[in-house]
């Protein structure tokens, strides 16, 4: 038991110092420093960098997919579900010159690309299920392609998170953020749904 704690413990540190200072600059001296704890100790636990960074990768994710299926499960409709969902996004960006993706894509690539495909498939189901509710609930059209419309919202997710494309020096990420999920309401939203978006957005800069 105190075993998966203290590993717990120095995944929650590591992953935040990662989100902090990118994947590329912190070492592991760096990481013992911070927990307070010997190299040796650390690498008894993660016997190397690589393996490190896989476990926060991955530590993270289910923490993310576990709070979005928080939200998506209490949110009054999937258009306040989309906005919570940016919210607590948005907490967790600590630095906007730092793309963890970014630094994960170029010196992890392996971590990326499994990273990538359960972030696809999870938000495919997850953007799927939104859709069709937001249909019901009169709140998106009706005639609403939602196989290539969840596709097309993960691809703009991960567009807008590629520095290439949107270099930090010109465009914060948070605000890409807001601006993309406006986009994506717009294109989708009937009448009433636009009435509930145009509520959220006159609350938020109340």
């Amino acid at each position: 038991m105190f075993a998966i704690v203290f590993m717990k413990k120095i995944l929650t540190a590591c992953t935040e110092m990662f989100l902090s200072l990118g994947f590329k600059s912190v070492t592991m001296d760096d990481i013992s420093k911070q927990l307070g704890i010997s190299k040796k100790t650390l690498y008894t636990h993660y016997p190397n960098k690589h393996t490190l960074v896989k476990a926060c990768v991955f530590h993270f994710f289910g923490y993310v997919t576990q709070k979005i299926n928080t939200i998506c499960a209490t949110a009054d409709n999937p258009i306040c579900e989309l906005y919570e969902i940016k919210v607590f996004m948005m907490q967790h960006i600590k630095n906007e010159k730092i793309s963890p993706q970014f630094q994960l894509q170029k010196f992890y690539p392996e971590i990326f690309t499994e990273l990538k495909e359960k972030q696809l498939h999870f938000m495919i189901d997850c953007v799927s299920k939104s859709l069709q509710s937001g249909v019901a609930m009169g709140l998106f059209r009706t005639n609403l392609n939602i196989p290539f419309i969840a596709r097309l919202y993960f691809n703009g997710m991960m567009g807008i998170k590629d520095q290439r494309l949107f270099p930090p020096e010109t465009f914060l990420h948070s605000q890409l953020m807001t601006d993309y999920l406006e986009y994506h309401l717009r294109a989708i939203c009937t009448p009433k749904g636009i009435e509930i978006f145009n509520t959220i957005e006159s609350h938020q800069h109340a």
